[in-house]
């Protein structure tokens, strides 16, 4: 495993807007920037100037700004800021509206627009959250169990273990041992998304490094992959739910 290079913050102010992006200096031809859950990232060579490096942002300013707000409105929309009747709240790939009503035992169900959540406790939002966070794993577990057993039985590899995950920066692992994670916030997924995922990992435990074999296994399980794995690049800012 390669050690990633060290970064700097620095400041640039585009379309009157004051912007942070980490700064680093890379072995590469080109200055390359990228916007994603973290933010403005830059990559430049090392005989490449601040001055000539900010010029090239400021070339696709409105693009940059666009991007980060995007990046943004995806991390509200994934969970709501406000644990209250009306706030959008994603669920297997759909954008719901939190119904939220008094009721004497907890009880959750999606339907085609919303999230209506029954609890004893609807008008205290930690209580409410706790209880959809609960009902997101409880959910996440029924169908991440299904899926992993159904395409282990595909190639004839069953894993040592699989259990629910609440990792920051990954929607699923496998080591050495066969042993796969999933990340409970798959359940938030649109379902072909989340199925890439649990076949990504099964394949793992046939072949832990992604080398062409590994990819062949994927594409055994799940033809049409690719196209998935681009699409689930979109969906990072679940991971920061």
């Amino acid at each position: 495993m390669t050690r990633a290079a060290a970064h700097t913050t620095r400041r640039v102010t585009l379309c009157g807007q004051a912007i942070e992006y980490r700064f680093v200096r890379v072995r590469r031809r080109s200055i390359g920037m990228e916007v994603d859950l973290d933010g403005l990232s830059v990559r430049a060579p090392r005989w490449v100037g601040i001055r000539e490096i900010e010029g090239a942002l400021a070339e696709r300013a409105e693009w940059i700004v666009r991007a980060l707000a995007e990046w943004r409105g995806r991390r509200r929309e994934v969970m709501p800021r406000r644990w209250k009747s009306g706030a959008p709240i994603v669920y297997r790939g759909d954008e719901l509206t939190l119904e939220l009503h008094d009721a004497r035992t907890l009880a959750i169900a999606a339907d085609l627009f919303h999230l209506v959540v029954r609890h004893p406790r609807a008008d205290d939002e930690q209580q409410v959250a706790d209880g959809v966070r609960r009902w997101f794993r409880e959910q996440a577990w029924t169908l991440v169990a299904a899926r992993v057993a159904a395409y282990a039985a595909r190639i004839d590899r069953m894993p040592a273990g699989l259990r629910l995950s609440n990792a920051r920066g990954e929607w699923g692992s496998c080591n050495a041992r066969g042993e796969i994670r999933l990340n409970w916030r798959l359940v938030q997924l649109p379902p072909q998304l989340a199925e890439y995922v649990v076949a990504h990992e099964v394949a793992h435990s046939v072949e832990l490094n992604p080398a062409p074999r590994f990819w062949a296994v994927v594409g055994a399980m799940l033809p049409g992959y690719a196209a998935l794995r681009r699409e689930l690049d979109d969906w990072t800012a679940l991971l920061a739910a």
